[in-house]
């Protein structure tokens, strides 16, 4: 449904609530109040506002002690009741329930639960190459060496802008037997990607028409821990069957619900830019020249970042390993848990993608355009893949791109360097993969140390950049050289074109990095 098209349908009146068994006229007025509240912030569509009504009714006692938006009414519904002034489910209430219940259930086979013990590493690590080595400080390095020294590594690569992480250093890509799956290895934020949106209107727009851009990346960019979007412009993803596959899923539905279309913090942008198409490509399908550009960098949100947290824990409790590989534990895909994560997983993938399509089909919309191209890749994932000798491996990227022969993937840098759209090659000692950007030199607290306003100032305006929000953390300076980094991975794509940032919209920077 495209609920900015139908405002006006989407508004609960007196009538609806009649429908639902409320008739006296201090009910109809707290309901309405309530129901247009949430549908006004956005924080549910009217048929999901509607169902929990038909809810409540049927069962106030429950919706009491839930601690949620409709507390309070459920608590005077309660009361209601409890003086005999109680409100009667009518029959059409009760529909809206049978049809709840009898949506279809996803359900995942029980396979059985995986069992606790202790692994030992190897006494070397399997071999692996490095892109880059002297742009890669010795932390990420060591952190690959213990990932390749895990009884399960089969394969694996660096990329030139890794750095040190948890577990799996950022720009690690590690290939496993194909039964296991590692949750740190994926990353925290899961499914964090890129997403591209090029349109038929002049570069020259980023000049001439500043304000109107910047408006409109204000207006339907949302930024922040618990940043909430208003109105969706597309929710049919919570449609799927899969939101009420898991307990922690269906927790965690309504809060991925009111986040889709925001950006969360720390390295996540939406900008405005200008891209240079410098090679025709049957893939791209763009002629060379150059176009305004809206470029987007987030991922799943409180969502995936809940799944990620649950899912380690329950990782590093079943696989038990020495202390500088215990963020490497592995879930068994043979087993419950390995199953119900690779689902997670998967539905944050989705979700991510769905977040950046509705910042860009909102942006879209109010520009009144189409975009002649999308592009997007994700970098925080898992995929099931066979390397050149045919073996089925689980390839982990953390903060790498999948290059494969013929995958188009976009890598940023900074906010005053530029980023390329590429074509992968395909390479088997890269794992089919490429660096997720240029990769950080400084430490987000080295950075604030170091840097100071007046020099990302002086960075900016060299760079014609226009920056809304931000800290020193995400300043140019803490990053590597882009172009070095490009050149240590020549080998893995071929740049079709280069993206320069020019009105960057970043989260406040008081704001904890989620990134």
């Amino acid at each position: 449904m495209n609920n900015l098209e139908t405002e006006t349908s989407e508004i609960i009146v007196q009538e609806d609530l009649q429908r639902l068994g409320v008739n006296n006229t201090e009910a109809l007025a707290k309901f309405a109040r309530v129901a247009n509240g949430l549908i006004n912030n956005g924080v549910y569509p009217k048929t999901q506002v509607l169902l929990m009504f038909a809810q409540l009714i049927d069962s106030p006692k429950k919706f009491s002690f839930s601690k949620n938006k409709l507390t309070n009414l459920a608590l005077y519904v309660k009361n209601l009741k409890e003086i005999g002034q109680e409100i009667v489910l009518s029959d059409y209430g009760k529909t809206l329930l049978e049809a709840e219940a009898n949506k279809p259930k996803f359900e995942i086979e029980k396979i059985g639960r995986q069992h606790d013990a202790d692994f030992d590493l190897r006494e070397h690590a399997v071999p692996y190459k490095i892109y880059g080595a002297n742009y890669i400080e010795q932390g990420a390095l060591d952190q690959m060496d213990t990932a390749m020294k895990l009884p399960i590594s089969v394969a694996g690569a660096l990329m030139p802008d890794a750095h040190q992480g948890y577990g799996l250093p950022i720009g690690g890509v590690l290939a496993t037997t194909a039964d296991t799956i590692i949750p740190f290895a994926v990353g925290v934020d899961i499914a964090c990607r890129m997403c591209m949106s090029v349109f038929d209107l002049p570069a020259s727009m980023i000049e001439k028409e500043d304000k109107l851009l910047k408006k409109v990346l204000s207006e339907n960019t949302f930024f922040g821990i618990g940043s909430e979007s208003g109105r969706k412009f597309d929710d049919t993803l919570f449609d799927r069957p899969e939101w009420n596959s898991l307990k922690i899923i269906k927790d965690l539905r309504d809060k991925a619900y009111r986040q889709l279309g925001t950006s969360g913090t720390g390295n996540h942008f939406v900008e405005w830019g200008v891209l240079e198409v410098l090679a025709e490509d049957n893939l791209m399908n763009l002629r060379k020249g150059s176009y305004l550009t809206l470029l987007s960098h987030s991922g799943s949100r409180g969502f995936g970042g809940n799944i990620a947290d649950h899912y380690s824990k329950i990782a590093m409790n079943k696989t038990r390993l020495p202390k500088e590989a215990k963020h490497l534990a592995w879930l068994d895909m043979n087993t419950d848990e390995g199953q119900e994560y690779w689902l997670a997983m998967n539905l944050a993938g989705d979700y991510a993608s769905a977040n950046h399509h509705e910042i860009h089909n909102k942006i879209a919309r109010a520009l009144n355009q189409t975009p002649i191209k999308v592009i997007e890749n994700h970098h925080n994932f898992a995929w099931k893949e066979q390397l050149a000798d045919g073996t089925e491996v689980m390839v982990h990227r953390k903060g790498a791109t999948p290059a494969g022969a013929n995958d188009l993937g976009i890598i940023p840098a900074s906010m005053t360097q530029p980023g390329f759209v590429i074509r992968g090659k395909g390479v088997d000692a890269g794992i089919n993969s490429a660096s997720h950007g240029a990769g950080r030199k400084m430490s987000r607290t080295k950075a604030k140390g170091s840097i100071t306003k007046d020099d990302l100032k002086e960075a900016l305006k060299k760079a014609g950049v226009q920056l809304i929000g931000a800290d020193l953390d995400e300043a140019p300076q803490a990053y590597k050289d882009v172009n070095k980094v490009m050149e240590a991975q020549a080998d893995l794509v071929y740049v079709l074109a280069k993206f320069s940032p020019k009105i960057v919209r970043m989260a406040d920077g008081k704001e904890k990095a989620e990134d």
